[in-house]
């Protein structure tokens, strides 16, 4: 069967999702030397986080968990009283495959979490929640709310720990190619891709078509035309497809745009790789929705140079709208991480003594220097001379949220 150049674009965007995880492995296992089934206990403020677009509200910690068939490794999960709080399991390629909280486990909010291979049977804890890994390794990334007082959240973060057998074998990540978020993978996705898809099951309903797929491209890539028309494809047409679906991507107004399928993807597999490429290790979008602000009202770019108003009104402020907390933090583009500035604020959130306007509406303000209308506490410095990007969090959004039927306001322009 011949292969068109649709063919040779879904298969490249399906390939990119897995790789752009795979680069993160690398990144933390090779270079950060995080190890596996060892816990990585982040701090506050702007190195919170090393992947992309970080939420600043919380004390991180993560791990890279590796199990195999006669062995389970058991996190302890302390208990955690009047502020938000989950453990995020996630799979090779990034979709999430559950959360431990006291929402998704009332019965078993804190305690032993056992990590286990589908389909074995290691010694595990008695009373601790079984969680079956679709493969030996599993992503964790835990959040605890800071909710006004880090030094108790940083006290939490260090009760969540990890026992971890002996006898542990553990495969290294697939090694890839050094990418940019700004210079994408050639042909050397399709040539790799036979050792990466063994790698790591995909729950994706259509990966088995999409997988065959593949194969047909790698097939193509035989013959020498047949491997420079793929690169041709590739640069003229994969992408550019995957950046302009950036760009289409999810609902949009007023400069926002949210993705209601983060975390769980089903079969879109353009929805999976812009959130792991501009926000790896999602969550599923009933713990937390994400709307990313890259232009203004009128769809220009936003501009650190320039002055923006973000006014909630009265009877939708965000804050209404969500059973924990929400943030609005600025980020770098294209590679989504905090900005430095002269204050050192990355953010403003729900916890902030921020000013409401005298009809009780919430302004935030957006600019390189303090606006005379804004009061100090609404404003979020922006990088003079570069472009920017948003991301508002709500965290155990209403159902308003979910459905549509509340979305933020739009981000109006001035000059400074």
């Amino acid at each position: 069967m011949a292969v068109s150049d649709d063919d040779i674009v879904d298969a490249y965007l399906y390939l990119l999702g897995r790789f752009l995880v795979l680069r993160q492995e690398n990144h933390d296992i090779r270079v950060e030397q995080a190890g596996y089934n060892t816990i990585k206990y982040n701090p506050l403020g702007a190195e919170a986080a090393e992947f992309v677009n970080p939420n600043l509200d919380v004390a991180y910690l993560e791990a890279w968990i590796a199990v195999d068939p006669d062995h389970a490794v058991v996190m302890n999960v302390p208990p955690v009283v009047d502020r938000y709080y989950t453990v995020q399991i996630l799979d090779g390629w990034g979709e999430v495959i559950a959360n431990v909280n006291q929402r998704t486990y009332p019965d078993h909010p804190h305690g032993q979490v056992a990590f286990v291979l589908a389909g074995t049977s290691p010694p595990v804890p008695d009373g601790a929640v079984r969680i079956d890994l679709p493969a030996a390794k599993t992503k964790i990334l835990a959040r605890v709310e800071l909710a006004g007082d880090p030094g108790e959240a940083l006290h939490l973060q260090r009760q969540f720990t990890l026992d971890v057998p002996d006898g542990i074998g553990v495969e290294p990540p697939v090694q890839v190619p050094d990418f940019t978020n700004s210079a994408l993978l050639g042909p050397e996705i399709f040539t790799l891709s036979p050792q990466v898809l063994a790698s790591y099951p995909d729950a994706m309903p259509s990966a088995a078509q999409h997988q065959g797929t593949v194969a047909r491209v790698v097939a193509e890539m035989t013959t020498a035309s047949g491997a420079q028309r793929v690169a041709d494809v590739i640069g003229t047409k994969a992408v550019p497809a995957f950046f302009a679906g950036a760009k289409g991507f999810g609902r949009h107004e007023g400069g926002w745009s949210v993705s209601y399928a983060a975390g769980r993807f089903g079969d879109d597999i353009l929805a999976r790789d812009i959130i792991n490429f501009g926000g790896l290790w999602a969550n599923t979008t009933d713990e937390a929705i994400y709307f990313v602000g890259l232009t203004d009202a009128t769809g220009t770019l936003l501009d650190g140079s320039r002055t923006y108003e973000v006014r909630f009104p009265a009877d939708a402020l965000p804050g209404s709208v969500v059973g924990a907390f929400w943030s609005c933090t600025l980020y770098s583009v294209p590679d989504y991480h905090v900005v430095p500035n002269s204050i050192d604020r990355w953010n403003l959130n729900s916890t902030m003594p921020l000013k409401h306007n005298p009809d009780g509406s919430l302004s935030l303000w957006l600019a390189p220097q303090q606006p005379e209308a804004a009061p100090q506490p609404n404003w979020l410095p922006t990088p003079a001379g570069q472009g920017f990007a948003l991301t508002l969090r709500l965290y155990v959004s209403k159902p308003e949220v979910l459905d549509g039927r509340w979305f933020p306001p739009p981000l109006t322009t001035g000059l400074v």
